[in-house]
């Protein structure tokens, strides 16, 4: 018996207004896919922002009020837009849910989608997945479920993969709490290699790929504080690290479109309100919150 979680899969922005994202994140330099339409059911579309050979993030967007989106539409309303989710790799769905079972890791059932995708000569490919949700009272910050894919090669396009900001990967995320070393702890559970680590000013939990950073809200503020961080939702993730081949490069592109940047031991930030409720911080570095 082994724990079926490798790492962080991808992660997703929950936004209030889908096409003002998009505009935003192109701003910031990304390539952004085609939008893709879930079920009526969902009610839901997302762009993908596709980084290396395995990781990425996207924008999630409500388009109709419908039953299964309504507590998605609940907190929209009451915290706002920003970093909600974070999907853990594993490889087989079901197989996950009983390895986890037996490691005493409460998960719900396995649900199973599909969405149309725009593939690159102009033809539709069906991309699917089946995910697997850790109940809401286990999750100290935001949303956690895994995520097996079926269908890579309809979502890792390489067109998809080229970023005139020079983005590479994931790099890290950074969550504000008031009580981080438990955050920490709670969050490390769900991985194989989950690794409590404290840092100079909170923990840091190693996840297998990317790792997951855990500050008091006022260490946050002392890390990006020339930024106005009154966007970032309580409920949510405050920041999220993307690693870029040139730094100078992706200031460039930000101060060419107007956009104001902080900058960071790590690189540089720029500030929710110009990427929907969450600090994009880019980084020259390599992997490390």
């Amino acid at each position: 018996m082994g724990h079926p979680v490798s790492g962080i899969d991808h992660c997703y922005l929950m936004v209030r207004d889908i096409d003002r994202s998009l505009e935003q994140f192109r701003r910031l330099g990304f390539t952004l896919s085609p939008r893709g339409l879930h079920s009526a059911a969902k009610g839901s579309a997302n762009h993908t922002i596709m980084l290396s050979a395995d990781d990425y993030f996207e924008l999630l967007g409500l388009l109709a009020e419908t039953d299964d989106n309504r507590a998605r539409r609940q907190t929209l309303e009451r915290d706002g837009e920003g970093l909600y989710a974070m999907a853990c790799r594993i490889g087989d769905a079901e197989e996950a849910r009983t390895e986890l079972a037996q490691l005493g890791i409460a998960t719900g059932n396995v649900q199973r989608f599909s969405r149309p995708v725009e593939l690159a000569d102009g033809s539709e490919g069906l991309a699917s997945f089946s995910v697997l949700h850790f109940p809401d009272k286990d999750v100290p910050v935001g949303v956690a479920f895994m995520c097996q894919h079926h269908t890579p090669e309809l979502v890792w396009q390489p067109q998809l993969m080229r970023h005139t900001n020079t983005a590479l990967a994931l790099a890290g995320t950074v969550a504000a709490c008031g009580d981080p070393e438990r955050a920490a702890r709670g969050y490390s559970r769900f991985f194989a290699r989950g690794e409590v680590v404290p840092t100079e000013n909170g923990w840091r939990v190693e996840t297998g790929s990317i790792p997951m950073s855990f500050v008091t809200p006022a260490a946050l503020r002392e890390r990006y504080g020339a930024l106005d961080l009154s966007p970032v939702p309580d409920t949510a993730f405050a920041a999220l690290q993307i690693m870029v081949a040139d730094l100078s490069t992706a200031a460039a592109i930000l101060e060419a479109n107007g956009i104001r940047t902080q900058t960071t031991g790590k690189g540089i930030a720029v500030a929710p309100a110009d990427a929907s409720g969450t600090i994009i911080e880019f980084c020259a570095s390599a992997r490390g919150a």
